[in-house]
């Protein structure tokens, strides 16, 4: 087995969001414009009725996801990100954005989550953590629900895991009938999944008649 670094901890991202109100470029950057269209259009339901985005940044996701689900809860472990992403969908009312260091402050009072988002935040997790995290998202999403995972895929320095890595772990818990994987779209520099909980459920087409 390797062993991974520990999980980047609370200081390594004070000092990112230090250095710049916008660290990774979210606001500005094509890259991430396009990659956030295409990670919402994977998502097979027009609309969600509680749905939970861990490591949300500044929200600039977060505005995407809420205008598409009822309920939804965010967390960064950054203040300035949570406040950043606050603001950003203070217009949805339904959205709430807290402070939370995971995966040992993982909700686990909200009821079931239909929609889980884990966007760019697997890789940050070392050791059993990930391993931690991954079971509480299976324990806290819904059956049926879906689960959505992108991850930037070339290797970082810094990070204990890279993208392909925490994807294969998914896929492991595909492969024991845990979640069961809708789409993938897979480029150079992303990787995006959407997993279902349980056994596959209707096509998107097929929920809607056309087949």
């Amino acid at each position: 087995m390797t062993d991974h670094p520990p999980t980047l901890g609370p200081e390594y991202f004070e000092r990112m969001y230090a250095a710049s109100p916008d660290p990774w470029g979210f606001t500005s950057r094509w890259y991430e414009q396009r990659k956030y269209a295409v990670s919402s259009a994977m998502l097979p339901a027009r609309r969600y009725r509680n749905a939970f985005e861990a490591g949300c940044s500044i929200g600039v996701f977060t505005s995407l996801l809420a205008s598409r689900c009822d309920r939804l809860l965010a967390c960064d472990v950054s203040p300035d990100a949570v406040a950043a992403a606050a603001g950003r969908t203070a217009d949805h009312p339904g959205t709430r954005v807290q402070r939370r260091t995971l995966p040992g402050d993982w909700p686990r009072d909200e009821g079931g989550f239909d929609l889980v988002v884990l966007s760019e935040v697997l890789y940050y997790f070392g050791g059993a953590d990930l391993g931690r995290a991954l079971d509480l998202t299976l324990g806290t999403l819904s059956p049926g629900g879906t689960l959505l995972a992108v991850h930037w895929r070339h290797p970082v320095a810094e990070y204990p895991r890279d993208g392909d890595e925490v994807h294969r772990a998914l896929g492991g818990l595909a492969e024991r009938g845990e979640l069961t994987r809708l789409v993938e779209h897979r480029e150079p520099d992303f990787l995006a999944e959407v997993y279902l909980r349980g056994p596959a459920a209707p096509s998107v087409a097929q929920a809607e008649g056309l087949v």
